[in-house]
């Protein structure tokens, strides 16, 4: 079985401040606002930053956006590739109503081990992650 995950991008505003630098944040996510000393700093920071308030949400089981629709003026950040599967993965989860436990016995694990695969802080190996993509 194939799993398409979907490609998660999000608009960014970036405001150009005195100096030459720049404040970035994000219409879907209020909380993330970061900046740089420059354009291309500004765009690092705020890849950083998308990730940050994500894997925030995650933790603390929040809902996750749509990526809004980009607007003029805006430049889409990408989800980091190492986060992007965890967050299909607890998306899923959400969708289907499916909790850690759920998903550990369809796997045939603890629940501990489907817990670290939705923490976006814990080095989770992309077989692991894909499976339990499959098993939803």
């Amino acid at each position: 079985m194939e799993t398409n995950m979907p490609d998660f991008i999000f608009p960014a505003i970036l405001h150009p401040e005195p100096g030459g630098a720049f404040t970035a944040t994000f219409p879907d996510f209020p909380e993330a606002i970061t900046s740089g000393a420059e354009k291309a700093d500004a765009l690092l920071q705020a890849a950083d930053c998308l990730q940050e308030a994500i894997a925030g949400r995650m933790v603390r089981k929040e809902g996750i956006p749509s990526p809004s629709r980009q607007r003029r003026g805006q430049v889409m950040v990408r989800v980091a590739l190492y986060l992007a599967p965890k967050l299909a993965l607890y998306l899923a989860m959400r969708e289907q109503r499916v909790n850690n436990s759920q998903l550990a016995h369809r796997l045939g694990v603890t629940e501990t081990v489907v817990r670290r695969m939705v923490n976006p802080k814990h080095d989770t190996k992309p077989e692991k992650l894909q499976e339990a993509l499959e098993a939803l």
